[in-house]
């Protein structure tokens, strides 16, 4: 015990046996080797320059007089160790000061570092996985994780929305699908991952269809390209019936070749044979039946006109006749279940060429009278004549015009060509001339008149 009233101890920790020379953690004694310790007041600092004799106990003191030992004992021994211990407080505390800021900031990190992590369950085109991440919301975990997702993938729930733990996300790629369905080709994209999720994605009724590949076929990242052909509702009429088949064929010919109808010769269908059946189409098979014909026909000759200053105006000769040519044309011939068609023609070849009809046309202007025939009735003798016909001929074809004119007669009086050809001022201008040369002899029968 202390003698004093006033002593305080500190309470220490268990003490370990050190090797010799080794420093213990509160850096204040040597202990030998066996266990035995001695108290922390009893520190080297303590201690005088000579060696305490190891044979002193805690209740001996040192003979009276001994080298070093004041009077007083063990009581003045406390003391000055109290003493050492008040000047080293301050600097231990200085010393745990900033063990103890640094054990309360890494008890907050560590505290932070929980709180700010979170456990995930991360879906990629339907691949699951559970993972750790310090992302806030769905945009940053998709950095965090390098997935690019564009306008045709589906990302739910959507970018930007803020994470907690425990959450699911999950992200479907969109994929590029070449369709042709139905005949009619175009471009989609699906999330889903086979071809059969992908028809009914794009909403592909696939009962009874035709697809180009199994439909339990992954679908790339890339893509593919897939033909669907759905099942429609076709009839056809051949042969006098109607037969209404469900099919999913790609032309109207493989159709009409399921309705068990045969196509033979120059036969065909109602619509082209290589389009698309549409749902509710009527087919029509036509039995066609051809053969070919070659008939002449005739080519028309043209007519060239010339002037001539010495034939009266409104006079035409025909200088030389014009002839027809010949052309040997090859049509197609056929019936379309028994009613025959227009001939087609094929092909055509000139057999004879056309000769062109040559004709004068007077211009010479007719004189205005002929003495001692100006005054006769002329008209009366035409209408008794011909019936008042510049172009009237008789039943035999010898006579023509008004005054029917022979053509003898007619060349001789300086006309030319045919008097029925000739214009109404001439021909009574050649019938004055033949008056005052013949009398009325040349119309026995009408002559009279010119004097009624």
């Amino acid at each position: 015990m202390s003698s004093s009233p006033y002593e305080t101890y500190e309470t220490y920790e268990p003490y370990r046996t050190y090797e010799p020379n080794e420093p213990n953690e509160r850096d204040a004694v040597y202990a030998p080797r066996g266990g035995t310790y001695r108290p922390g007041y009893e520190s080297l600092e303590t201690q005088p320059a000579w060696q305490v004799p190891e044979a002193v106990f805690p209740r001996q003191a040192a003979p009276a007089g001994a080298p070093g030992v004041r009077a007083g004992g063990r009581a003045e021994a406390r003391r000055a160790a109290r003493r050492g211990k008040r000047t080293e407080r301050p600097e231990s505390l200085r010393r745990l000061l900033p063990q103890a800021l640094v054990v309360a900031f890494l008890a907050g990190g560590t505290t932070a570092f929980v709180a700010a992590d979170k456990e995930l369950q991360l879906s990629v085109d339907g691949k699951p996985r559970t993972l750790h991440t310090f992302a806030d919301d769905v945009s940053e975990l998709l950095a965090d994780e390098g997935l690019d997702v564009g306008p045709h993938d589906i990302v739910a729930p959507a970018p930007g929305t803020s994470l907690a733990s425990g959450d699911e996300v999950a992200v479907r790629y969109g994929r590029p699908v070449h369709l042709t369905l139905d005949g009619e080709r175009r471009k989609v994209w699906t999330t889903a991952s086979t071809v059969d999720g992908a028809l009914r994605q794009l909403g592909v009724r696939a009962e009874g269809a035709y697809v180009s590949t199994s439909r339990s076929r992954r679908i790339a990242r890339d893509g593919l390209a897939l033909d669907v052909r759905t099942e429609r509702s076709v009839t056809i009429m051949a042969d006098g019936r109607e037969r209404t088949l469900r099919t999913n064929a790609a032309t109207v010919r493989d159709a009409v070749e399921e309705a068990g109808v045969q196509l033979h010769g120059q036969d065909t269908t109602s619509v082209p044979q290589d389009s698309f059946p549409r749902d509710g189409q009527t087919i029509t098979v036509m039995r066609i039946k051809g053969s070919r014909e070659v008939r002449e026909e005739p080519i028309a000759f043209a007519v060239e006109r010339t002037q001539d200053p010495t034939l009266f105006r409104g006079t035409e000769v025909v200088e030389r006749a014009g002839r027809q040519g010949t052309r040997r044309v090859t049509y197609a011939l056929r019936t379309v279940n028994g009613v025959r068609q227009k001939p087609r023609r094929l092909e055509a070849e000139v057999v004879r060429e056309p000769r062109s009809q040559l004709v004068k046309v007077g211009t010479r202007p007719l004189p205005s009278s002929v003495a001692g025939a100006d005054s006769l009735n002329w008209s009366a003798l035409a209408r008794c004549e011909s019936g008042g016909r510049p172009s009237a001929t008789d039943a035999t074809g010898t006579y023509g015009g008004l005054y029917q004119f022979d053509v003898q007669t007619w060349h001789s009086l300086g006309g030319g060509g045919r008097p029925q050809d000739a214009s109404a001022s001439e021909q009574t201008y050649r019938a004055k001339k033949l008056y005052v040369q013949r009398g009325t002899g040349p119309w026995p029968h009408c002559g009279g008149r010119l004097h009624g």
